[in-house]
């Protein structure tokens, strides 16, 4: 299951971002999964869990936003939705697609911070006099 590695290499990015940008945690990660990436959502959400503990990121939530793979011909300048497997072929001129637009991406494009825990207040609360 690659969704476990890609989990990790997510974990490690945002870690990397935390330390440098001195955060103490962090809420939720925002992907964007391309139809044709070959990601499992529920699977990476599975494994994203588990790569997440012991790090900045334990309990931090995974929003996924998926991308639909589309294509377009260079001939007659057509676009269209590929889908699973993509489909390739032009259906107004019967060529082939020139370019693959979306379909494969798999990025980072969010991440809120936790926002620290306040120190506590070091000034000594009035204790009630007794009679």
């Amino acid at each position: 299951m690659h969704e476990m590695s890609v989990a990790l290499s997510v974990v490690d990015q945002v870690e990397q971002a935390a330390r440098s940008g001195g955060a103490h945690g962090v809420r939720r990660v925002t992907v964007e999964i391309g139809e044709l990436a070959g990601v499992v959502p529920d699977a990476l959400a599975f494994c994203f869990e588990l790569a997440c503990a012991g790090t900045v990121l334990e309990g931090a939530e995974l929003v996924t936003r998926f991308l639909p793979g589309r294509a377009s011909c260079t001939p007659c300048g057509r676009s269209w939705n590929t889908g699973m497997p993509p489909d390739m072929l032009c259906a107004v001129c019967r060529r082939g697609a020139g370019t693959l637009l979306s379909g494969r991406e798999l990025r980072i494009t969010e991440v809120h911070w936790s926002t620290p825990a306040a120190a506590p207040d070091p000034t000594p609360v009035p204790q009630p006099e007794e009679s």
